[in-house]
């Protein structure tokens, strides 16, 4: 630790959020050359380069984006400590951290989160990215709880806990009047078909319909991304197979058109937490109104 001077890294912070030593300088009200001295003495003692210097341009080198990262975080803590030792108001009690699954709707996490937004005394912060980081940032304490469509089971090393919201009607959409009954039968063959690739549960689905009905599907696209799917569903000219709610504004403005709804098959969200000694005051209350929520649409 003697290695870090937190007066240098906090002129470091500075100047990598206003990429300027000049400007930098004008607004701590120090020389210019003092500021790069500071930068330098602390790339030595780091035994790093933290930039890339080009003539009069400072550009972060990868250690620098690391860097700037761990920056923020230490005074930002820095700034809700002042906060609190000011006022005696925790910050960290009217901030909620939610992580999303990436490959989530959008429509469908807006939908679920925009009771929250009315809460006064909350801030939300929210993070996407895949399952496994959602599960690694849950069990670190770096989120209150997580939005995702995969189910998780707990171990004896870790105890998720999994809280279904709500669901979501998955349906096959495709281009406007096409002569489609709404029954899967064979003219549904003959067709192009942009499909959630095979990991998903939603392919499990549609995969077991066609075995019933003995449908053989042009596949020319999948993606894992919700938001690929609705624009492939878009501009494919292709059937797609996805929630109802990723193309509703497709669905209404007849750029797309509804064809079947796949009996049994949803789109399933849940909310999963960890138990953890000391939880956010606000958590109990926050899903209690989720799944109040979930409780009346399922």
């Amino acid at each position: 630790m003697n290695r870090l001077n937190y007066h240098h890294l906090y002129y470091f912070w500075q100047v990598a959020k206003i990429g300027n030593l000049t400007k930098t300088a004008e607004q701590l009200h120090v020389s210019q050359s003092a500021l790069s001295a500071q930068i330098k003495q602390l790339e030595q003692n780091l035994g790093i380069s933290l930039f890339n210097r080009t003539g009069r341009q400072l550009t972060l080198t990868e250690s620098g984006h690391h860097t700037l990262r761990y920056a923020e975080d230490i005074f930002s803590k820095g700034a809700e400590l002042e906060q609190l030792l000011a006022s005696g108001i925790d910050p960290e009690h009217a901030t909620i951290r939610i992580g999303t699954l990436a490959t989530m709707s959008r429509n469908f996490i807006e939908a679920l989160i925009a009771p929250l937004l009315s809460q006064g005394d909350c801030r939300f912060i929210f993070k996407s990215m895949d399952q496994a980081k959602l599960l690694n940032a849950l069990a670190d304490h770096q989120l209150d709880f997580a939005l995702t469509n995969i189910a998780v089971l707990g171990s004896n090393k870790q105890l998720w806990q999994s809280q279904l919201l709500a669901h979501q009607p998955v349906v096959i959409v495709g281009p406007p009047n096409l002569a489609l009954s709404g029954d899967l039968n064979a003219q549904y063959q003959r067709q192009n078909w942009v499909l959630p690739t095979v990991e998903s549960p939603l392919r499990t689905s549609f995969d077991a319909l066609c075995a019933h009905y003995q449908l053989k599907t042009n596949v020319v696209a999948e993606a894992d991304d919700m938001a690929m799917l609705r624009l492939l569903a878009r501009d494919s000219g292709a059937l797609a197979v996805l929630p109802k709610i990723v193309v509703e504004d497709e669905l209404k403005s007849g750029v797309l058109q509804q064809y079947l709804e796949l009996a049994n098959s949803y789109e399933n969200c849940y909310a999963l937490t960890v138990p953890r000694q000391r939880t956010h005051p606000k958590l109990a209350s926050l899903l209690a109104m989720l799944g109040a929520q979930a409780t009346a649409t399922l």
